[in-house]
């Protein structure tokens, strides 16, 4: 008697069988085994599994820019899940619906690329980028923005990925806020009874979504109110500091596979500066108090003088011509007419050949708004600086265009950030020693108060006018000539307009 063999798997059906039942290898198998390892992915990816099945209702991952979790959690795990449970609806939210659409575009288009690892098929009557659904199934996924409307749509699973696009609306109350009765009021309710939610994102401030979240939790427990899921958070620190949650020795990056090893960490630290590197790689956000400016940061330079014509700065153990310097001004008008409660500040500048900024001199007075024009003629005759950098608003914006009429070289600068967000530059500076005060200057008591109270001090004006150079020594592009002070009759061919009635754009070195 004749038997016969049942026909055994192919490798490729093996392959898709276990690509089926396992998200980390789906993740290996969807990109062709081109995935790049890493420990914080693998538990990533287990924790996406158990959200899955139902295992975790509630997680927070918090993990650094550019490590890999949005690939996973909203742009794969979405298609994974739909395609295992076709009768699913998820939800994918994000800053931007546009981000949000390009999530779901990928998601669709990754489970139409894989019909032997699943038989659930996308409709061809519901497959736009912004909602599309299974063929014979209620399931599917939406896009969404964070802060718009979610219209008949429901949410077997909520993704939440990075609801703040940049520290300008981190650092926003009225953002924040929005972002929290978007989350209350729109997309938890559309949640089903058996729901879950994933918060992944990385952390800019410490009453962020996630820290509402965690404080409301805290709260509700130490009131003994606390009803429903329990958020489970895991979060992963760009460098591994104790007790890390991975096991990686302390000091030891989160990626290095990838290219995101220490002394890349170490270049990015530097670049940024410890608060917004804590904040947005080591997902501990501070309260902006005492911890942007730190007088461990402030070093200083002295003057040298052997005769009139050879003046020199001392910066460390290095020595500079004056000549040899740039110059260049900033200035935070007073903003009322009326009253005198105001400072109106100029503060001068140089930069040496070498990149450093020299805070040269603090010019800071109460004065009435009217009288300001002639204090800045002052400032500006005695120092002969390349331009006078001015926020261009109410008195400001006044004074931009009489000093332009008068043939002045004034750089108006348009203020979009708050100002947390514009000191970070500059504080950044001063972390990476780039940044001195001059040594016995009559003002820099004064001076070096205000930046360590600031953002919670009486006065910010100081600040203001040094936020305003760091965020222009990073846009200044060196010219071949030195720097320095020029010739009054060639100050005005520094500007591209000829109209001196309207404030124009300033072409010469940014």
């Amino acid at each position: 008697m004749k038997t016969s063999l049942a026909r055994l798997p192919t490798l490729d059906e093996v392959r898709q069988a276990r690509a089926y039942a396992d998200f980390s290898y789906f993740m290996d198998y969807d990109s062709e085994y081109r995935d790049r390892p890493g420990k914080h992915l693998d538990v990533l990816d287990e924790t996406l599994m158990k959200v899955s099945t139902g295992e975790l209702k509630r997680v927070i991952v918090t993990m650094p820019p550019r490590h890999g979790k949005s690939e996973r959690v909203s742009k794969k795990f979405p298609a994974w899940h739909v395609g295992r449970n076709p009768g699913d609806e998820i939800i994918v939210a994000s800053y931007s619906i546009d981000l949000s659409r390009g999530f779901s575009r990928i998601s669709r288009d990754t489970l139409t690329s894989n019909p032997g690892v699943f038989d659930a098929v996308v409709d061809p009557n519901n497959k736009s980028s912004e909602s599309w659904g299974i063929e014979g199934y209620r399931g599917g996924v939406t896009a969404a923005g964070v802060g718009g409307s979610i219209t008949g749509k429901g949410a077997r699973i909520a993704i939440i990925d990075d609801p703040v696009k940049n520290a300008e609306e981190a650092n926003s109350e009225v953002m924040r806020e929005k972002v929290w009765d978007w989350y209350t009021s729109t997309l938890y309710t559309r949640l089903t009874p058996d729901g879950r939610i994933v918060v992944v994102m990385t952390r800019w401030h410490e009453d962020d979504l996630v820290g509402r979240l965690l404080k409301k939790e805290a709260d509700e427990i130490r009131e003994g109110i606390h009803v429903g899921e329990r958020w489970t958070v895991i979060n992963f620190p760009a460098i591994a500091e104790a007790n890390d949650f991975l096991g990686r020795t302390e000091g030891e990056a989160l990626w290095p596979e990838y290219g995101f090893d220490v002394r890349r960490m170490d270049q990015i630290k530097s670049d940024v500066g410890s608060y917004v590197f804590n904040a947005l790689y080591q997902q501990r956000p501070s309260a902006a108090g005492g911890t942007i400016f730190q007088r461990k940061n402030f070093k200083y330079f002295q003057e040298e003088t052997k005769f009139v014509s050879m003046q020199y700065l001392l910066v460390g153990e290095k020595r500079y011509e004056k000549s040899r310097c740039k110059i260049f001004q900033t200035v935070d008008t007073a903003n009322s007419e009326k009253t005198i409660n105001d400072y109106f500040v100029v503060t001068t500048f140089y930069v040496t050949p070498d990149n450093d900024i020299l805070i040269y001199d603090v010019y800071r007075t109460h004065i009435i708004g009217p009288d300001q024009k002639p204090l800045m003629k002052e400032q500006n005759y005695r120092y002969r600086p390349s331009f006078q950098a001015i926020e261009d608003k109410t008195f400001g914006t006044n004074l931009i265009q009489e000093m332009t009429r008068e043939g002045m070289t004034v750089l108006p600068i348009k203020v979009d950030k708050d100002k947390v967000t514009r000191s970070l530059p500059i504080a950044a500076r001063y972390e990476a020693g780039k940044v001195y005060h001059r040594e016995g200057a009559p003002w820099l008591t004064d001076f070096e108060d205000e930046l360590l109270s600031f953002p919670r001090g009486k006065n910010d004006d100081q600040v203001d006018t040094i936020s305003i150079a760091g965020e222009l020594v990073h846009t200044i592009v060196y010219n071949d000539e030195p720097w320095t002070a020029m010739p009054d009759d060639r100050r005005q061919g520094r500007f591209d307009d000829d109209d001196d009635d309207e404030p124009q754009q300033y072409s010469g070195i940014l």
